[in-house]
């Protein structure tokens, strides 16, 4: 028998508003419409990982943590903050007895205490980002323990895996010790974020050496998991470097002007993939690679913070989110990367810089 909590939960996603189409053809929603999907999404995201038989990967989990972060900001539910907490203790706990040092578990593949099978950078960047929001919500000690757990994971990163180019490989990956672009981008991403939240130059200089290599990526050459598989996956990441970036970047005319090539490419693709009606785009929105086009609005709506006056950006995020609802899994109830990638979206519009907290 499911708990009062769980059915609320599943008697409000039935209830999703409906969202209408306006003159020009274009569906429209309201703030009170936006908010209302967000927070019934952080209502069973809270449900999920809360959960202890839940089977997802950890670096799912990790967007469902950031957006629930905000919308505690948002609302003041403390159930929100309490789920990031317990969440980022079971993280914390699992990376004590983690080989390597500093290691995340992922919830696949290098268990705690083992010392074989793959570990990943990239996927663990994304905890450890989850890690460190949860942080800057948290009195001490937790705040304490929280961001040594993050610096912990960076150290490791930053000794073992940044090559001298400044491109990151994905840690103990069978496939290639190569720099990689997806490690790079989330490594990069979550570097900015600690800076901000520790002030400790090391890791500013790195995320710089990390965007140094991304802006001369070629980003539709044939290499590992390339655009013409991943498609708004790899834009969704690499974007992620430049988001949380930009404030360092935007302080350096030289840095900006490079970032600023690899930024315009990215939003030329996302702009062309939101104009193409969702049946007839390369990836579905409700499966594989296309879960993460729930993402893209989120860095829309934050470059139209970023750019002032580019209210293109956010009208684009605007009429994306809308047309995604459809492919969430109301009648299942699970908690998909579509779910937790338009959760970010949704926390980004809602709460304009909630995700990228920081405790300065």
């Amino acid at each position: 028998m499911k708990s009062p909590a769980v059915f609320v939960v599943i008697l409000s996603l039935f209830c999703l508003p409906t969202l209408r189409a306006g003159q020009d053809g274009k569906i429209n929603a309201t703030n009170a419409e936006f908010r209302a999907q967000f927070i019934q999404l952080c209502d069973l995201a809270t449900v999920k990982l809360n959960d202890g038989k839940n089977k997802n990967h950890f670096f799912v989990e990790s967007y469902a943590v950031r957006a629930l972060c905000a919308a505690y900001d948002l609302t003041g539910n403390t159930n929100y903050l309490n789920t990031c907490c317990r969440w980022s203790e079971r993280m914390v706990d699992y990376q004590e007895r983690m080989t390597p040092h500093g290691a995340y578990y992922m919830q696949y593949n290098r268990k705690p205490g083992e010392t074989t099978n793959d570990w990943y950078v990239a996927d663990s960047a994304s905890i450890g980002m989850a890690v460190l929001a949860t942080a800057v919500r948290c009195p001490a000690p937790e705040r304490s323990w929280f961001l040594q757990s993050a610096k912990n994971f960076a150290d490791l990163t930053i000794k073992n895996y940044v090559r001298p180019s400044g491109g990151v490989s994905d840690g103990l990956w069978h496939q290639s010790n190569d720099e990689w672009w997806c490690s790079s981008a989330i490594f990069g991403s979550f570097l900015f974020n600690l800076y901000a939240n520790t002030k400790d130059s090391i890791y500013l200089k790195t995320a710089f050496s990390v965007t140094d290599w991304l802006n001369q990526l070629d980003l539709t050459k044939d290499q590992p998991f390339p655009l013409s598989q991943q498609g708004p996956a790899m834009i969704f990441y690499v974007m992620e470097n430049y988001s949380a970036g930009w404030p360092y970047l935007s302080k350096d005319e030289a840095k900006a002007k490079a970032a600023q090539a690899k930024i315009d490419w990215c939003f030329n693709w996302i702009t062309a993939q939101q104009q193409t009606p969702l049946a007839s785009r390369a990836w579905s929105p409700a499966k594989s690679w296309g879960l993460k086009f729930g993402g893209l609005p989120f860095h829309e709506y934050v470059f139209a913070r970023y750019l002032p006056g580019d209210d293109r950006l956010a009208t684009l995020g605007d009429e994306e989110l809308p047309r995604l609802v459809p492919s969430l899994p109301a009648r299942n109830q699970e908690l998909t990367q579509l779910s937790v990638f338009m959760m970010m979206s949704y926390a980004e519009r809602l709460n304009p810089g909630g995700v990228y907290r920081n405790r300065y």
